[in-house]
C-alpha cells in the first residue's frame, strides 16, 4: 500500500517530496485535500478534515496506517 500511496503522491503532486518524513510540511491545503480525494478514491474510504493531523500526513507510512485503520 505504501508503493501505491507513494505513486499516487508523486503523479499527482510532482512538486512534493513524497519520501519526506515530514510530508505535512511539504503541503499546503490544496495538497492535502488532494491527497485526501487520492486515497478516498483508490481505497473507497471516507477521510474527513479531522483526520488531517501532523501525525497521519507524517509520511508515506502514517497515510497508509490511516487508511488501514478506516478499512478496518
Amino acid at each position: 500500500m505504501e508503493e501505491e500511496i507513494k505513486k499516487m503522491i508523486e503523479d499527482g503532486l510532482p512538486l512534493v517530496d513524497a519520501e519526506s518524513e515530514f510530508l505535512f510540511g511539504e503541503l499546503d491545503s490544496l495538497g492535502i485535500a488532494e491527497i485526501m480525494m487520492m486515497l478516498g478514491d483508490k481505497y473507497g474510504v471516507q477521510l474527513d478534515y479531522s483526520d488531517v493531523t501532523p501525525k497521519n500526513f507524517k509520511s508515506v507510512k502514517t497515510l497508509a496506517t490511516m487508511v488501514r485503520a478506516k478499512l478496518s
